[in-house]
């Protein structure tokens, strides 16, 4: 399978999931109960930049998703793993291959039928954990793309005992959209386990008091799994032996998720395990891990050195955003340019400048909130695969973008938060697409005023990195930029 057909399949497999009532032995719910959602359509902001605290929480939520369905195979992930054991006695364990994990050889074929050789980096640390007689608690830091979903399954999967036709593992994720991508890799890898069963609770998955579910796992969003917990009874919490909770900075985003996760928890039994997932672990992250996961091992990610030596940095000042659009002109009549990622403040800006690009006969793609989420993935994939030499977007849209080809980032407008200061980290994420894998790369910011250039002494002083003037006026200074 080419890379492009297995990312379309990702971007298919939730369609394919909610059109479907049954997929193989796993039990769905009808596509006509699923909620709308507003990954597919429904309202619009105007506005990138005036986001409310349930928008941002939507942006986490479809990036995440977005994560999943645009990665064909593990990333490479260059942060060390740090072993933080509950008993520092302990001796500390990790694999180098999945036999040493003493697996049910219909897992094992499982496991290498979804496509894994050798545990990823994450694999390694924490499989001997969950895996580990008596099972241990764990909290975890793991990026999209790192294994874990599969990590967490396996840990499911192992527990189950496919002879009791009762509620055993039971995953919770944020939104509907997380829950479907982890069902598909328990479906994939239980593949060869044809005893046991998974359910979805989810709004729109209509259930009653006279109901039994028989299926050893269920997956589900907090809000429905505590109403089959409490209201319905439909899940004995005392009999579950495995509980995940995934995406938990996602989670904690959504407004009352963080507290049902907690009733949640409270009613399983002291010797359930329990585990939890996280691809950033921000104070409130860790607060929240630490009153759901008792007597935690932890796994985190060591922080990547914030280095910047191999990016030149350079600005351009403009008196408007037509300015903008000539200096860049310019730019790309000078110098030869692989691939470029360009950022926009506004849906509005980005829309303009694509519009903009494509007149002046360059192959653009443009990320905006209006995509579905499905649409966002295949204009990232036709831009990996290099049918569109530019990339327009909006900070939301662009996260976890690794191309190897990306040669130019320009910044457009300055990243500022929402209350207008300078966004340090976005914009080391942004210039950060250039400038991979060992290679040089360039930045070129667009300065259009006194505001915006105060918002980049302060990013170049944080950084320590001169950011040095550029006239694009001057064919002859643009083209020793390249060199």
């Amino acid at each position: 399978m080419t890379a492009a057909m297995a990312t379309d399949s990702w971007a298919l497999a939730v369609d394919e999931q909610e059109a479907s009532k049954s997929i193989g032995k796993f039990r769905l719910m009808e596509a006509g109960d699923a909620p709308k959602s507003r990954f597919n359509g429904g309202p619009k902001r105007s506005d990138d930049c005036d986001k409310s605290d349930e928008e941002e929480k939507e942006d986490k939520a479809v990036q995440s998703l977005l994560n999943k369905l645009i990665r064909s195979n593990l990333v490479n992930n260059t942060n060390q793993v740090e072993v933080l054991q509950r008993d520092p006695n302990s001796p500390l364990y990790s694999v180098k291959t999945f036999e040493e994990l003493r697996l049910k050889p219909q897992l094992l074929k499982g496991v290498y039928e979804i496509g894994f050789n050798r545990p990823s980096k994450i694999q390694e640390n924490a499989l001997p954990m969950m895996l580990a007689e008596p099972p241990q608690n764990l909290i975890a830091q793991s990026q999209s793309g790192t294994g874990k979903t599969a990590a967490f399954v396996l840990a499911m999967l192992s527990q189950v005992d496919s002879a009791f036709k009762w509620v055993q593992c039971l995953c919770i994720a944020p939104t509907y959209e997380l829950a479907l991508q982890t069902g598909k890799v328990i479906e994939q890898m239980g593949k060869f386990y044809s005893d046991v069963k998974l359910a979805y609770a989810v709004r729109g998955h209509r259930m009653d008091r006279s109901c039994k579910i028989k299926e050893q796992i269920v997956i589900g969003t907090p809000g429905t799994v505590l109403d089959w917990c409490t209201k319905l009874k439909l899940i004995d919490p005392k009999k579950i032996k495995v509980f995940v909770l995934d995406e938990a900075d996602v989670m904690i985003a959504t407004q009352g998720h963080q507290d049902q996760s907690i009733r949640i928890q409270r009613m399983l039994s002291k010797g359930c395990q329990m585990l939890l997932f996280s691809a950033t672990f921000e104070d409130s992250v860790w607060n929240f891990a630490k009153r759901v996961i008792p007597d935690p091992n932890i796994i985190k990610l060591r922080r990547e050195e914030e280095t910047l030596d191999n990016i030149k940095q350079y600005y351009v000042l403009c008196k408007s955003e037509e300015d903008k659009f000539d200096s860049l002109c310019n730019v790309y009549g000078a110098i030869t340019i692989a691939q470029a990622m360009i950022f926009c403040r506004t849906r509005k800006t980005a829309n303009w400048l694509a519009g903009q690009m494509s007149e002046e006969g360059h192959q653009v793609g443009l990320l905006s909130g209006e995509l579905t989420v499905e649409q966002r993935a295949a204009v990232i994939q036709r831009f990996k695969v290099g049918k569109e030499k530019v990339l327009i977007t909006t900070n939301v849209c662009a996260r976890g973008i690794d191309v190897e080809q990306v040669s130019v980032v320009i910044n457009f407008d300055p990243p500022v938060d929402k209350d207008g200061y300078p966004d340090n980290e976005t914009y080391l994420h942004r210039i950060g697409r250039t400038g991979r894998f060992g290679k040089r790369g360039l930045a070129i910011n667009m300065v259009d005023g006194q505001k915006s250039m105060e918002i980049l002494r302060k990013i170049e002083k944080h950084f320590n990195k001169k950011i040095l003037r550029l006239d694009t006026d001057d064919l002859d200074e643009i083209e020793k930029i390249a060199s």
